[in-house]
């Protein structure tokens, strides 16, 4: 595969790296996805928020962006990528998992995140079943039911959360599990409806109330529980960010992710990022949205150096010529 240049590889197969793949490869560049197959909302029965595609399922989004992408030329390979380094010719080269070589005058890093939960007994288990944490994605489905929030290392999006799943529902309870909550921060929540709980959260089971639409129960170090239809909890998010700091993509010194501009072109010549790589909040439409903006700026990038090579090469003609 080294032997072909490609102009541009999209790592990352979702919705960021499938937009971006349709748009260069409508561009008539040489464009190939490779995707490892393991996308970020892949647990989820379906996805909203998405304009004229509202509860679609995540497989069949991807199967359809597949076969777009593939309607216009660009190719998709199924696999890793395990390293990424500049060549000496100024183009990039991609290893992946299964020893093939890849080449490219761009790279587009479209690679998601993991969502890294709280280490509470089955907590992971139910994870994009009962338990969630976008409530932009997941809220209106739960609207009007018990609801219970966990807190967790990310405090401040904990609260948010607590506070905002109360707009979905009138029984809404915060267990603390430890985070810090000062006392304006508990007179507001308590003010808005949100019952705090300050015992620590032990496991996740099944409920014994699943007949009221209670489906799980949250066990508590005083011998309590928690019964709800859904647990809302704010994860960790862990980006896929290897390949773009192979490359040297510098990071944003306040969110610790890579830093990319209103483009999605990273400090390294060449190389974007798109998607929740980079942006941990963008849903499945603001991906998309950003794939194709920044596959917009490489075709600009792309074409630049195509006029400047034909340049060169009319100089060099004519110089031959003389």
């Amino acid at each position: 595969m080294t032997d072909v240049l490609w102009d541009a590889i999209v790592v990352g197969g979702g919705a960021a790296g499938l937009s971006a793949g349709v748009v260069l490869a409508r561009s008539r560049f040489a464009t190939l996805v490779v995707d490892g197959g393991a996308p970020r909302n892949g647990p989820a029965d379906h996805m909203h928020g998405y304009l004229t595609r509202d509860g679609m399922a995540p497989r069949e989004f991807v199967a359809t962006g597949q076969a777009e992408l593939t309607r216009y030329g660009g190719r998709l390979m199924r696999a890793s990528v395990t390293d990424a380094r500049h060549a000496s010719d100024g183009t990039f080269e991609l290893q992946l998992d299964d020893d093939r070589a890849l080449r490219a005058r761009s790279v587009l890093v479209a690679t998601g995140l993991t969502d890294e939960l709280p280490d509470i007994a089955g907590l992971s288990e139910r994870w994009a079943s009962e338990v969630h944490h976008c409530p932009h994605c997941h809220g209106y489905e739960v609207r009007g039911r018990t609801v219970t929030v966990i807190g967790s290392a990310m405090e401040a999006a904990s609260k948010h959360l607590a506070a905002l799943m109360r707009r979905y529902s009138s029984s809404v309870a915060f267990c603390v599990d430890g985070i810090e909550v000062s006392a304006v921060e508990r007179q507001r929540l308590t003010a808005y409806g949100v019952r705090l709980i300050d015992a620590g959260v032990t496991q996740v089971v099944t409920s014994a109330d699943t007949a009221a639409g209670n489906l799980v129960a949250i066990e508590l170090d005083n011998g309590e529980t928690v019964r709800c239809a859904a647990i809302f909890v704010a994860p960790r998010p862990v980006p896929h960010d290897t390949i773009l700091t192979m490359l040297g993509a510098a990071e944003d010194p306040v969110s610790g992710f890579v830093a990319v501009d209103s483009q999605g072109a990273t400090s390294c010549p060449g190389v974007w990022a798109a998607g929740n790589v980079v942006n941990p909040r963008a849903q499945v439409i603001a991906a998309a949205s950003a794939g194709s903006t920044a596959a917009i700026s490489m075709t600009g990038w792309l074409l630049d150096r195509e006029l400047s090579a034909a340049v060169s090469a009319d100089l060099l003609d004519v110089r031959s010529a003389s």
